[in-house]
């Protein structure tokens, strides 16, 4: 970090050059486009592409000998290529160049995350002494979706004569982002077709083989200010088309600008004649390079004032280097496409673009900064709400079964095969068992409506799908009368090291602890819901989703009684989990060092996960994360088990030395979960929740995409994990347990009728700034006692003494 607002790389490094492509992706939430250098080409070092947020295609692939079907998100046709090279006066033409070419003599860019732009500064030198200076700036506009635009300066130094430029579309792309995906079918586009408009316009169109998505592109290229062009050629293959001109440079100091200004736009798009038409229309009538940098920086200095995080130091850089990213992907233009939250982002084409309960770690923090994109998300849950009644019904349940992984229909898109890189074998995938996401989307819609009290969402699309995943847990809870408790068998937990038992015929476990009580806690939000929903909606809806009283009654008794394993007094992740083998941890860590992968290590040995007492990620302890210690203790206390402190603090310690911390969101629930039981030890899992992606801890992920999920859940670490903020009973309730590290630091939020309400923690004491916008009062609840903060006025609370726990029961 150059500043809390720059990012920058000196210096070209080939073997990090992708990580930086994924951390230097420019988005608006509409489509987005790794931040690969012009010049390029794909290859080890460079993986240019570009993603529209919902284009998905599905291709039929050979695995293991069986036939496979994946949808994957689409890597569209590069609008990036710009390729140079000298021309001196009084010399054969030199080479192409790039920051791969032996003439470089220096790199270096710098990432605006104030003003969503990437700088680029090359310097070649050829053997006679000549150099040329190259500056790019690029950004993805984000007024305007559909726009990308790229200014290219040249100076000459020590040489006179022309700068050749060859610029264009390449749509001669595949998805071949991630290595372990290349034995599969990966050519998503077809249809190909090139031209050109006026004198300094091409186009590109094509089409999604199976989803038939048509897809244009079209560049505009200018040199100088003004719409005169040098000669220039056009040519075209079979899927690209490019333009070449020749700039004078004047001698040396003398410098030449070329203005790129792309649009893009999709079949899916409202609002238009085709896609086609729009893309060079829109191209034709863009604003000139300086005007659109100005209405795209304003736009961004806009929408941080709705969502900025004021953190002193380097932890706050990071922390806004993670904003950016969670804003590129789901800005305000979210709000207006049926897309979900892509695990990976708009970034690059890990698990393909699709949707998991990532969303969960995503919308809190949207929730409550730019609710009406946490709501379109939520309505793409609504959207696919048929399909997983569907998909209920084909697995023998009723009501809704979310799938695992979504894309764009709401089927389940879960591989049946994973490639283990390390032995080179497929093996099947058993994680659609993995029915928490059902849970996931049910918190989300409760917390969202308790954030942004719209009602009107609660009564209609939130009641529906709350309702019809709440009939799902119904169904699968079984009595067992040799226990006295419902049981939910054969899922699998958040930890998915653990698919099954030990030597099993059938994939699948027993009374995963996460999913049964979350599970509870759904069905008590759905039978809450029923009590105060209008009498003429509950009436009406009750009778479209066939759901009688008796159906309500067997709710509330499952609600009360659903199994939660515990095991010499700790919470059992699942049942038998406690009689697996203990693992050698020291062992594998000292043949192996780093072994977050846990699961790929022992398949290549001929083991398996399943035999021992070793999570990939934090499962029981996700409880923390969900629900603050009092609301916790009453969901259990419902359920009829105690938590109080020593239980929690046990089962905490339990799980602390038997996790390998194999995905990236692990660290971030461990900090949270810490932050109120182990507070010494908190710091040193945020530190790694941080820097995850920007150090790419997790060996060669990012640059495969972003961790959006992580990235969103580090920004929602400070804005309620320190302070404890919950939205709940017309309240904001805070309940701080700062680490010195992040001890002081400001949040604004959105709060139902109320924008801008300033959070500050410092100290020992919260400040609360509530703006006068016209709005009623607002209510904290701190430490037990009940504060209103009247609009136009601002309080300081002091903090109490020590942090609210688990209560002994």
């Amino acid at each position: 970090m150059d500043s809390g607002w720059t990012w920058s790389y000196e210096g070209y490094d080939p073997k990090t050059e992708r990580l930086r492509e994924t951390l230097c992706t420019l988005g608006n939430g509409y489509f987005a486009t790794r931040g690969a250098a012009t010049e390029t080409l794909t290859g080890p070092s460079h993986y240019p592409g570009t993603y529209a947020a919902g284009c998905y295609n599905r291709l039929t692939s050979t695995v293991a000998g069986r036939q496979v079907e994946n949808e994957d998100m689409v890597n569209l046709p590069n609008w990036l290529p710009l390729r140079y090279r000298m021309r001196p006066s009084d010399a054969p033409p030199g080479p192409w160049l790039s920051p791969d070419h032996e003439q470089l003599a220096e790199y270096r860019q710098t990432l605006d995350l104030r003003h969503g732009t990437l700088t680029r500064w090359s310097t070649y030198e050829d053997g006679d002494g000549r150099r040329l200076k190259v500056k790019q700036t690029r950004f993805v506009h984000m007024e305007d979706p559909h726009l990308a635009a790229l200014r290219t300066l040249f100076t000459a130094d020590g040489w006179a004569g022309e700068v050749e430029v060859s610029t264009g579309i390449d749509g001669d792309v595949h998805n071949h982002g991630v290595a372990r995906y290349r034995a599969l079918a990966s050519r998503h586009l077809g249809d190909w077709e090139c031209g050109r408009e006026g004198g300094d316009t091409v186009w590109l169109s094509c089409r999604t083989l199976d989803s038939d998505v048509r897809i244009a592109l079209a560049a505009r290229v200018q040199v100088g200010s003004g719409r005169g062009v040098p000669p220039r050629t056009t040519a075209h293959t079979a899927h690209a088309i490019g333009q070449r001109l020749r700039l004078p440079v004047l001698g040396t100091g003398g410098t030449a600008v070329v203005d790129k200004t792309v649009t893009l736009y999709t079949s899916r798009d409202p609002a238009i004649g085709s896609p086609l038409e729009a893309a060079v229309d829109g191209a034709l009538a863009a604003p000139e390079f300086p005007r659109l940098l100005a209405t795209h920086r304003a736009a961004w200095e806009h929408l941080w004032q709705r969502a900025d995080l004021e953190v002193p130091g380097e932890a706050g850089g990071i922390l806004r280097l993670h904003l950016f990213h969670v804003l590129q992907t789901l800005s305000p233009h979210t709000a207006e496409l049926d897309v979900g939250v892509p695990a990976r982002g708009l970034h690059g084409e890990a698990y393909r673009g699709h949707v998991f309960w990532d969303e969960l770690f995503v919308l809190p923090f949207l929730n409550l900064h730019l609710p009406e994109v946490s709501r379109a998300l939520l309505d793409y849950r609504h959207r696919r709400l048929p399909a997983a009644c569907r998909a209920a019904r084909e697995a023998g349940r009723t009501g809704a079964m979310y799938p695992w992984q979504s894309g764009s229909d709401g089927r389940e898109e879960t591989q049946q095969m994973h490639l283990n890189p390390r032995s080179g074998r497929w093996l099947p995938d058993h994680s659609h068992l993995q029915h928490h996401v059902g849970s996931a989307v049910a918190y989300n819609i409760w917390q969202y409506c308790q954030a942004s009290g719209d009602t009107e969402f609660l009564y209609g699309h939130g009641a529906e799908m709350l309702l019809q995943i709440a009939r799902f847990w119904a169904d699968c809870a079984a009595w067992d009368p040799a226990i006295g408790r419902y049981r939910i068998r054969g899922v699998v937990g958040p930890d998915e090291y653990h698919d099954g038992y030990p030597d099993a015929a059938e994939p699948g476990l027993d009374d995963n602890a996460y999913t049964n009580v979350t599970a509870a806690w759904v069905l008590m939000r759905a039978l809450d819901l029923g009590r105060t929903l209008p009498e003429a909606c509950r009436r009406e809806l009750c009778e479209r989703k066939h759901l009688g009283e008796e159906d309500l009654a067997r709710w509330e008794d499952i609600a009360h009684r659903l199994y939660v394993p515990y095991d010499r007094g700790v919470i059992s992740q699942f049942a038998g989990y406690q009689e697996l083998r203990e693992l050698d941890w020291a062992g594998y860590r000292g043949r192996y060092g780093d072994i977050r992968r846990l699961d790929r290590i022992l398949e290549a040995e001929g083991d398996t996960v399943n035999r021992y007492q070793a999570s990939k990620q934090a499962d029981v302890l996700m409880l923390g994360y969900l629900f603050s210690p009092g609301e916790l203790t009453k969901v259990f206390r419902q359920l009829g088990y105690a938590l109080d402190d020593d239980i929690w603090r046990h089962t905490v310690e339990y799980y602390l030395c038997r996790t390998s911390h194999g995905s990236t969101l692990s660290a971030l629930v461990h900090a949270w979960v810490l932050a109120r039981v182990r507070h010494d030890d908190a710091w040193s899992y945020c530190e790694e929740a941080l820097t995850g992606d920007v150090a790419d801890l997790q060996g060669g992920t990012t640059t495969e995409g972003i961790h959006l999920g992580a990235m969103a859940g580090t920004l929602d670490l400070v804005q309620r994990g320190m302070t404890g903020l919950e939205t709940r009973d017309g309240a904001l309730w805070l309940a701080p347990a700062p680490l010195p590290q992040l001890s002081k630091f400001a949040v604004r939020i959105r709060y139902r009728r109320h924008w801008d309400i300033g959070l500050q923690l410092r100290a020992e004491q919260v400040r609360v700034a509530v703006p006068d916008r016209g709005n009623g009062p607002v209510h904290v609840r701190l430490g037990g006692r009940l504060f209103t903060v009247a609009p136009g006025t601002t309080r300081w609370l002091d903090l109490p003494t020590c942090v609210a726990g688990y209560p002994t029961q």
